[in-house]
């Protein structure tokens, strides 16, 4: 676990800046072959690879700016040096040239065209998935008077606080699905053992959500029975995920009436929360907290179902 934590942290810088690593990895790629390599013209094809990348990662729209780039910095070559042929422009070496241009440039408009309407397809997955989650937790949480929606508001900060905390997709993703499923999750581990393996591609957003929202719920069905006012919380080994969910959930648990105390305003929750800053609950979460309670769109208890 330890090894693999700056693996995913490198995935994560390398995928969020993906267009200036790109650009800097082809340039050195392309200086790298005319410095090196003598038979310049053989390794035109070497340019193919970095083109379906581009196209996979980046759409159709980078990977046609990528092609027109490396098309130009190829063709200035030619100009000042040539390319195992004379330097200039002329009918041959526009001959030789011209047709790999434009194939290259094609291969990653097709690439890319291709990926997005893999991702299109993935998104429309991943949307009916989510929704169908809402409906399940309002069903479930329709028995109970003072529930309903519960999961669904404190789904939408614990992913509001995420995006606050700079997280990364991917994490938000994870905390949105396991504040939804927070509620059973942790009182039937059956829940758990289904969304661990329900899915197998781990390529797949769907999936990776649902393992991801596997690992939080679990790990919160035992929070308060690690923090408490002998320990600082920063020093505990619990993900940042599971102390953004229980920030959430103390807050949304709050704003709701129960048997024995009436609903906290908005604001008197938050102060409560905030007094456990430190001891019961991540400072970090809580700051965000702060900043997320003032959007309107973010914490209204009312909000109702919301399918993207």
């Amino acid at each position: 676990m330890a090894q693999s934590r700056p693996l995913e942290r490198a995935k994560v810088f390398f995928f969020r800046h993906f267009e200036r690593v790109f650009v800097l990895l082809l340039v050195l790629a392309m200086v790298a072959i005319h410095a090196l390599v003598e038979q310049k013209f053989a390794f035109l094809s070497f340019y193919y690879l970095p083109m379906i990348l581009a196209g996979f990662y980046g759409g159709r729209r980078f990977a046609v700016m990528a092609g027109v780039f490396v098309v130009s910095l190829i063709f200035f070559y030619q100009y000042v040096q040539g390319l195992d042929m004379l330097p200039g422009f002329y009918p041959d070496a526009l001959l030789a040239l011209g047709p790999w241009a434009g194939f290259l440039i094609l291969t990653g408009y097709v690439v890319g065209g291709l990926a997005e309407q893999r991702e299109a397809r993935l998104a429309e997955v991943k949307n009916a998935y989510m929704a169908t989650l809402e409906l399940l937790t309002y069903h479930i949480e329709s028995a109970e008077r003072n529930q309903q929606g519960h999961s669904n508001r404190v789904a939408e900060v614990a992913a509001a606080i995420g995006r606050e905390l700079k997280l990364a997709e991917v994490d938000v993703e994870n905390l949105r699905v396991a504040a939804l499923l927070h509620e059973v999750g942790t009182r039937d581990h059956r829940l758990l053992r289904l969304l661990s393996r329900s899915v197998t591609g781990s390529s797949v957003g769907v999936a990776r959500a649902m393992r991801g929202a596997a690992e939080i719920i679990g790990e919160y069905g035992h929070y308060y029975e690690i923090v408490g006012e002998d320990w600082d919380i920063e020093a505990l080994p619990l993900p940042v995920t599971v102390k953004i969910l229980a920030v959430a959930d103390a807050f949304e648990t709050l704003q709701m009436a129960t048997p024995v105390r009436p609903a906290f305003p908005k604001w008197t929750a938050l102060e409560e929360v905030e007094k456990g800053a430190g001891k019961t609950f991540a400072k970090d979460a809580v700051r965000a907290l702060r900043s997320v309670a003032g959007r309107p769109e973010a914490a209204a208890p009312e909000a109702g179902l919301r399918v993207v």
